[in-house]
C-alpha cells in the first residue's frame, strides 16, 4: 500500500475551520500545502473538494462523499476510505479534510504534516489533537505564529519472545 499523509492546519483550540474556509491567513502555509500534496493523489470530502478555487495542478482529486449522483468535472469519486485508497492505487495520498473525512482515513494514516497555528480562532470545525502514544513526532519548524511539525505513526511494539 502507498504511504497516507494527513495534511491539516490545526489551531490551539483544535480549530480547523470556519464557514467552510480556513479562520486564519498563512501564504507561508499554502506554499507548504502546495509541496507536500504534489504528486500525491489527494483524498477530501465534498465540501472541500468545492471550497478549492478549482483543480490544483499536479494533483488527482479523490472526493469521498455520501452522495452517489454527485460529479464533478476533474475529481473522482469514493464512498469510503477503502474505496479512495484503492482509487489511490500506487500513489502517494494525501487527506486534506474535512475532519470527517480526516477522521475515516487516520487509521490508514503512516505521516501528519500539521501545520500548528499559534491562536484560538473562533470556528465551526475542530477536530482532536494527534495521540502521542500512537503518534512522534519527527520534526519541527517554529515561526511566528505557526510550526510546521511532521508526525509518524509509532510502530506497534514487538512482541515478547
Amino acid at each position: 500500500m502507498s504511504p497516507v499523509t494527513i495534511v491539516v492546519a490545526r489551531a490551539r483550540n483544535g480549530a480547523i475551520g470556519r464557514g467552510g474556509t480556513l479562520p486564519w491567513r498563512l501564504p507561508a502555509d499554502l506554499k507548504h500545502f502546495k509541496a507536500v500534496t504534489m504528486g500525491t493523489a489527494m483524498v477530501m470530502g465534498r465540501r472541500t473538494f468545492e471550497s478549492l478555487p478549482g483543480l490544483l495542478p499536479g494533483r488527482r482529486h479523490i472526493v469521498m462523499t455520501r452522495d452517489p449522483s454527485w460529479t464533478a468535472e476533474g475529481a473522482e469519486t469514493a464512498r469510503s476510505a477503502e474505496e479512495a485508497l484503492a482509487l489511490a492505487g500506487r500513489e502517494p495520498v494525501t487527506v486534506i479534510g474535512g475532519a470527517e473525512i480526516i477522521a475515516s482515513l487516520l487509521p490508514h494514516a503512516d505521516a501528519v504534516e500539521l501545520t500548528e497555528v499559534h491562536t484560538e480562532p473562533v470556528a465551526d470545525t475542530f477536530m482532536p489533537a494527534f495521540d502521542p502514544a500512537d503518534w512522534r513526532e519527527v520534526s519541527r519548524e517554529d515561526q511566528p505564529g505557526y510550526s510546521f511539525v511532521k508526525l509518524e505513526r509509532r510502530s506497534e511494539p514487538s512482541p515478547s519472545p
